[in-house]
């Protein structure tokens, strides 16, 4: 009778793996979750029209600009096309420069590409992202080159080499790895007059975006009370993924609200619980 028990537990344990394994994405469709979702690259990399809609028969060809006082900055093509995009980079090319913001060319990638955060990529997103990308109509379209009238680093730290995403288990960690990778806080975190994000004041909002909407101001996503105190996590996951406050108004771009939406339960209840655990302040970093 034990042996049959041991025989009968040892066969599950095999289905689970089985069905676990089964269950596990391939890396494209990681990479088709993370980059039509939380990663959005698509927000800034779609190609857009003379009133900022996505043209989305172009793809992720860029040529969405950025005119800011520090910089002039061009979204680059990033479909696979050999002369226009990144048809010619390896894939080792390619996770240098969105990891470590490094060209082919050793050219240094500046802002608004997100490099500091994009350095917490892990190995397998990295190579899911890549995945994707790799997986996409090739278009043509030479992007302008950006101008940047703020001096860029020398870098952006050393080699990222290994990195591993935080165990899902560790919630406050996962939501911060999920923030990252979503570039949440380069956005709405404040900047000096330099333009350097007051990462003593994560979250704590008041950036201004100009576009075609005309101007929006990115919000306080801290526990503070001209943030996110008083919100329930339901509100703040339908405000996420619909581009609505509370009171159903809606919010402008350059949000990516129709990326959230795409962002699953799991993931984007970790993420409201690492925003629950920031330091509670406005934008002037008042307590």
């Amino acid at each position: 009778m034990k042996v049959l028990l041991k025989v009968m537990v040892i066969g599950l344990l095999a289905i689970g793996a089985v069905g676990a394994r089964a269950q596990r994405p391939t890396p494209l469709e990681r990479g088709k979750y993370l980059m039509e979702g939380i990663v959005a690259c698509g927000n800034c990399h779609f190609a857009r029209g003379d009133k900022g809609q996505p043209l989305f028969e172009k793809g992720l060809s860029g040529g969405m600009l950025f005119d800011e006082p520090p910089f002039k900055a061009y979204a680059a093509n990033i479909t696979p096309d050999a002369d226009t995009g990144i048809g010619k980079w390896t894939d080792a090319q390619l996770a240098k420069a969105i990891r470590e913001g490094v060209r082919p060319d050793k050219s240094l990638i500046g802002p608004p590409m997100p490099i500091e955060f994009y350095r917490h990529i892990s190995d397998d997103d990295l190579a899911a992202i890549i995945a994707y990308l790799r997986a996409q109509q090739p278009v043509k379209n030479k992007v302008a080159k950006s101008v940047f009238n703020m001096p860029l680093p020398a870098s952006y730290g050393p080699p990222a080499g290994h990195v591993a995403a935080p165990a899902r288990a560790n919630i406050v960690k996962y939501g911060e790895y999920l923030a990252n990778i979503a570039h949440c806080m380069e956005c709405h975190t404040p900047r000096s007059d330099k333009g350097m994000l007051l990462l003593d004041k994560r979250g704590a909002g008041g950036q201004v975006f100009a576009g075609p909407w005309g101007e929006s101001v990115s919000r306080n996503l801290t526990p503070h009370k001209t943030g996110l105190k008083g919100w329930t996590d339901a509100q703040i996951m339908t405000s996420v993924r619909t581009g609505k406050d509370r009171n159903g108004n809606p919010y402008k771009p350059p949000m990516g609200y129709d990326f959230c939406k795409n962002v699953n339960d799991a993931d984007t209840s970790a993420l409201i619980v690492y925003l629950r655990s920031l330091k509670a302040q406005d934008s002037t970093g008042k307590k």
